[in-house]
């Protein structure tokens, strides 16, 4: 199977996502939110999921960034 990661997962690869994409662990389900950053990681508001660093890992479970599910984008109804 060529596609290691199932739909839906970061996987690494960050042409996936936009500097405003929101993601879920898969293991926890905590969220990292671009707009909050991580405070735990000391990560400032505006960072982007892609830039963060390589060692930076999920703050409640310490699941690694290719745990993480991109989140469907909220729109308004």
């Amino acid at each position: 199977m060529k596609d290691e990661f199932f739909g839906g997962s970061f996987g690494g690869d960050a042409s996936k996502i936009s500097d405003d994409t929101r993601l879920e662990c898969k293991i926890c389900w905590h969220v990292y939110d671009p707009a909050e950053g991580d405070e735990y990681w000391q990560i400032a508001p505006g960072t982007p999921f892609a830039a963060l660093p390589d060692h930076w890992s999920c703050p409640e479970c310490d699941g690694s960034k290719n745990d993480f599910m991109v989140l469907e984008a909220e729109t308004d109804q």
